[in-house]
């Protein structure tokens, strides 16, 4: 039996490294198609503020993007070190796209950043340009792959279970590929990003203008950022709502405990706008809702229900009872792979298989599995409501406002008003975190709410961890969380630095807080 501390622990110290991962990538994925439009316009108009702005907003890009590829290396080498099992089991599906990330991908973005900074002088603007684009497509791609894997493990398409091998193998690789979950968490999670590059522009280029330097640099960066972000808003908001609808087919529990959902609605199902869950009575003890909202999103349809979390138990209940006769019948093939009748049962009853596996949680063998523990094990299939029903919310909250902030940002640089009103500025400053915090809040969503499984409904959690000491644990998540504070520490340090000097760092001879010595014009 495998402890709860190591399980807990190893799930908390991939928890720490991924969101500190996060940190950098949204800026990364979104700052990189604002350098493209930048870089564009000065291609096309040959006016040397547009490379000034590319070169500098530039150098703020790259500081993240050292410090997003340091972090994301360890994550990798986590899957071997901290899910040895997990990794045995599902490494011939998710290694490959993760593979291809690395060799395509990954490689393809790093010769073009290198490109990007290096080539200003060694290339025509036009070859730069494509420098600059095939660095933000390898950056996209990047996250492509990585999301390609993360979409099989809430909805595992194109593979099955062996018992030959005792492990999952690909029959798909374009079911993978195209997985509906794969794509909607693709075009959501990265057009976030867009929105976090987007803030990032906008936020900096206020605080110029509310201090009143490199007016036009500001006023130009403060103009695409508005345009980029309010585009980009609505996207997330739209394809949130995609995303919404491959959760309400794919993973109905996480739907209901994002709903706080207990008991199964008539369709169409209302949308809970807050309300004070009860979780220990499982209910409500009172909620608003806005009727119809959720059964639109949820299932594109007035009359097909959305379950609740009591049914969704019941026939969990009575997968994990189906589950203990496929892992009856999987020992009993491990012990006589020719066994005709096993392979008969197992054939029926595989598709249960992870919900037998369930009940090794609290037994080694589920024949001995009680009432009590099988209850146990039904009450582990839902994450638990509070924090997915709040964090969602707080999310959501997060993106409208954002949504508002940007159009009417959007809206003034059309009145070319923006320098007069000092409160949208202060907004715009005071909003820079919003997009980090929606994003974090969304990964949150994403993968407590596929607890209890790390493969959803094939590899539960408990199971995908490697034997490892819970003393090593501690040390190397006090080690991770040290070292990733420093380097966060030390990115804010850079970026508030070359922010604070602003486009002078480039030392062209344009911009305020230049150097004297520096007052020589680079073309």
């Amino acid at each position: 039996m495998i402890s709860e501390q190591l399980v807990d622990l190893s799930r908390l110290q991939f928890a720490a490294t991924a969101m500190y991962h996060f940190l950098f990538v949204p800026l990364t994925v979104g700052m990189v198609w604002l350098l493209v439009i930048m870089e564009s316009v000065f291609v096309m108009t040959g006016n040397v503020i547009w490379k000034d702005m590319t070169r500098f907003w530039g150098k703020l890009f790259g500081i993240n993007f050292a410090l997003g590829v340091t972090t994301g290396i360890t994550l990798e080498f986590q899957f071997g070190t901290n899910w040895a099992y997990y990794s045995h089991y599902v490494g011939d599906i998710f290694g490959a796209p993760l593979a291809i990330e690395g060799l395509m991908a990954f490689f393809l973005e790093s010769t073009m950043i290198g490109l990007f900074f290096f080539g200003w002088d060694r290339l025509s603007r036009t070859q730069h340009l494509l420098v600059t684009t095939l660095m933000a497509v390898g950056t996209n791609l990047s996250a492509l792959w990585i999301l390609i894997a993360n979409g099989w493990m809430q909805n595992p398409v194109g593979a099955e279970f062996s018992y030959q091998t005792m492990r999952m193998e690909m029959t798909d690789f374009w079911a993978i590929l195209f997985n509906p979950d794969a794509q909607a968490k693709f075009v959501h999670t990265v057009s976030a990003g867009y929105v976090t590059g987007a803030m990032f522009v906008l936020s900096i280029s206020s605080w110029y203008l509310l201090k009143k330097r490199d007016i036009e640099f500001a006023k130009r960066s403060f103009r695409v950022a508005a345009a980029f972000g309010l585009a980009s808003v609505m996207s997330v908001i739209v394809l949130g709502d995609e995303s919404g609808y491959t959760v309400g087919e794919a993973q109905q529990t996480k739907m209901a405990a994002i709903e706080a959902m207990w008991e199964t609605k008539p369709a169409p199902a209302g949308l809970t706008l807050i309300a004070d869950i009860n979780e220990t009575e499982q209910r409500n003890d009172w909620e608003v809702e806005i009727p119809w909202v959720m059964g639109l999103i949820g299932t594109r349809s007035l009359t097909k229900e959305i379950p609740g979390i009591h049914e969704i138990k019941a026939k969990n209940r009575e997968r994990i009872y189906q589950g203990i006769v496929a892992v009856n019948a999987l020992d009993a093939l491990r012990a006589n792979r020719e066994d005709a009748v096993a392979k008969q049962v197992f054939e029926r009853h595989k598709a249960d298989l992870g919900f037998g596996l369930l009940l090794k949680k609290y037994v080694v063998d589920v024949n001995t599995a009680t009432p009590d523990i099988i209850e146990k094990a039904v009450n582990d299939t839902v994450p638990r409501v509070t924090p997915m029903f709040w964090a969602f919310r707080a999310m959501v909250g997060l993106g409208f406002a954002m949504l508002l902030l940007f159009a009417l940002a959007f809206w003034s640089t059309l009145k070319s008003a923006c320098m007069q009103k000092t409160w949208l500025l202060k907004s715009a400053l005071w909003m820079l975190p919003a997009p980090w915090i929606a994003c974090e809040l969304g990964w949150f969503v994403a993968e407590y709410g596929r607890q209890p499984w790390t493969i959803y409904g094939v590899l539960p959690t408990h199971l995908s961890v490697s034997t490892l000491s819970v003393n090593s644990l501690y040390g190397s998540l006090a080690g991770f969380i040290g070292f990733y504070t420093v380097l966060l520490i030390v990115e804010m340090y850079l970026m508030v630095k070359f922010a604070r000097m602003g486009p002078g760092s480039l030392g062209t001879g344009r911009y305020a807080h230049e150097a004297p010595h520096h007052h020589v014009a680079h073309a």
